[in-house]
């Protein structure tokens, strides 16, 4: 089952993760799996995440970010995050991941900050 609903705007390329809590190690090897086609097998060279369903994710699920982020770097693709949680937020702030990740309050933002 798929674990993440994709749109395309225009050259923008946006994935919505559909679980609350990404607690549960299959379910986050199936995001990372996915997560990875999305570069493989997108001509989109931009990439928005949508975070609006998730209220938690474990550590693990993170380090998947993590890996995406440096391919979306290598593969050249321009990568953005939204919708994220307080409680994710903080976390990304304590792994100073908000120094990594481009992240923005809303779609609305992202799309507009990704098409410039």
């Amino acid at each position: 089952m798929a674990t993440m609903l994709t749109r395309s705007d225009g050259e923008v390329l946006l994935a919505y993760f559909q679980d609350v809590r990404i607690i549960d190690e299959s379910r986050i090897n199936s995001l990372g799996q996915e997560l990875s086609e999305l570069i493989n097998n997108s001509e989109n060279s931009k990439i928005i995440l949508n975070f609006q369903n998730v209220s938690f994710m474990s550590s693990a699920m993170i380090g998947k970010l993590v890996l995406f982020g440096k391919k979306c770097k290598t593969a050249k693709v321009d990568l953005r995050l939204c919708n994220i949680n307080e409680n994710v937020d903080e976390v990304f702030k304590l792994m100073r991941l908000n120094k990594v990740f481009a992240i923005d309050k809303d779609e609305e933002t992202s799309l507009k900050k990704i098409k410039k």
